[in-house]
């Protein structure tokens, strides 16, 4: 077993990562920056670290800072979180080099899956279904990009090969918009990413976003843990996240799984990861791999009763799989809400200190996060400060807890998306299921064209 874990990360992840190493008693280090020194998880941990100032450039995304830290303190190992520098394939290697276990996949396989041209020729290999596309990175023949745009079919979208987060990609509805659109989306992804590569896609106009989170050990063994619908998304960004997908079968459920699961074991994939799909017309349709834990990994855990982070560690600590897949069984429904700190009609961000605190409560609520009363929330980071999630027998009553847990919570001193979340919980569109991608921003559109607020 691990013995002691720096926890390179900040926020609700640093804290959900450190109570899952206390349970198996690991000790843990927090490194944080200098505006984070009163984050619950610093006060929390058998030992902390300052490794920088406010920007994350200084501090978080400090690869020297970060294993000098590991080192002063005699850590075993460091887990990334999400998000900084969990996907950084030379951090990894940084760490393992160091002398350090790198809770995560090797690597090579986070490089790999990192550059999405790559891991569709992987995946394709691996016989794991793909978008129609370029099969590889666009040149600067606009004949050769026309061709391969007839080829496909209008519309098609550009995307940077080393993009993520909804970043890097561009529609183009039209042949004589095509080749403009891959040089801008060509300096975007130099400036964004450090490489200019693009490649080309069928953009599919109505698909739902449905993932599936896999667990491997690296040793031969790897499982499915069912799939989550993230189709509730603005900008690309995911806002709630839900367990299991409506409307999907079992068949589809075990058939798609297997194929992912098979891919892990082609890929030497170790820890904790997800297969990201477009699903339309019941297809699926890979995207991306995320080679880390993800934000709605919570939703997963209430409907099988298995802690994503505590397999995480025991697998970095060398252990098997303890887990057959015949020993996944979905249980009820789970709904996650992404609560940010942001104007609910504007959505710029919205920092500040917490002068009133309440957590909801109640049957089935889950309520992940590092705020409490008094703390200052710095400008410097992402803006999401809490996820709520909810778990009942079926989505009808998870819904419906997710609405009265909504109605509980109390944040104030802060704008909150709170508002949009109680939208989206009422709206009859969402409560069918099944939507689209696209639902959500057409739903804000339509609110905004008739000058009505969330807030």
């Amino acid at each position: 077993m691990l013995d002691k874990v720096v926890i390179a990360n900040r926020g609700e992840i640093a804290l959900r990562v450190l109570r899952a190493c206390h349970a198996l008693g690991i000790r843990t280090v927090a490194v944080h920056s200098t505006v984070d020194r009163n984050l619950k998880h610093v006060g929390m941990a058998d030992e902390s670290v300052c490794i920088g100032p406010a920007p994350a450039a200084e501090s978080y995304l400090n690869i020297p800072a970060i294993i000098a830290a590991a080192e002063v303190t005699d850590a075993t190992g460091i887990h990334p979180g999400y998000g900084f520098l969990s996907e950084n394939a030379d951090f990894a290697e940084r760490v393992e080099k160091s002398g350090f276990v790198f809770i995560g996949p090797t690597a090579d396989v986070i490089r790999l899956m990192g550059d999405k041209v790559e891991a569709i020729r992987a995946m394709k290999a691996a016989g794991v279904p793909c978008v129609p596309g370029s099969g590889g990175p666009l040149g600067d023949d606009p004949d050769e990009n026309a061709r391969i745009a007839t080829d496909i079919g209008l519309p098609v979208i550009i995307k940077a090969a080393g993009g993520g987060g909804g970043r890097g990609m561009r529609v183009v509805r039209e042949l004589a918009q095509l080749q403009s659109s891959i040089g801008t989306t060509k300096a975007e992804a130099k400036a964004a990413f450090s490489n200019d590569q693009v490649y080309m896609e069928k953009f599919l106009e109505n698909p739902r976003h449905i993932e599936i989170q896999v667990l491997a050990d690296g040793q031969g063994n790897a499982i499915h843990l069912g799939e989550r619908d993230c189709s509730m998304q603005r900008r690309h960004q995911k806002v709630v996240e839900e367990a299991p997908a409506p409307g999907l079968t079992d068949e589809q459920r075990a058939q798609i799984g297997a194929v992912c699961v098979e891919a892990c074991l082609r890929i030497g994939y170790r820890g904790a990861g997800t297969f990201e799909f477009l699903y339309q017309d019941g297809r699926f349709y890979f995207i991306e791999m995320n080679t880390r834990i993800q934000v709605e990994h919570p939703v997963t855990e209430l409907v099988t009763g298995i802690d994503l982070v505590r397999q995480q560690l025991l697998i970095a600590s060398g252990e098997k799989l303890s887990i057959r897949q015949e020993d996944v069984v979905l249980r009820g429904h789970a709904i996650e809400c992404r609560i940010n700190a942001e104007d609910p009609d504007t959505f710029m961000p919205s920092p500040g200190q917490i002068k009133r605190f309440h957590p909801a409560g109640g049957p089935g609520v889950r309520w992940d996060s590092h705020i409490y009363e008094g703390y200052r929330i710095p400008p410097n980071y992402d803006s999401m400060i809490g996820k709520l999630i909810v778990h009942g027998p079926d989505r009808a009553q998870a819904i419906a807890r997710m609405r009265i847990a909504l109605a509980e919570l109390v944040i104030e001193g802060i704008k909150t998306n709170v508002p949009l979340q109680q939208r989206i919980m009422a709206d009859p569109g969402f409560q069918e299921g099944g939507r689209n991608i696209h639902y959500l921003e057409k739903r804000i559109a339509e609110r905004k064209d008739k000058g009505i607020g969330l807030g």
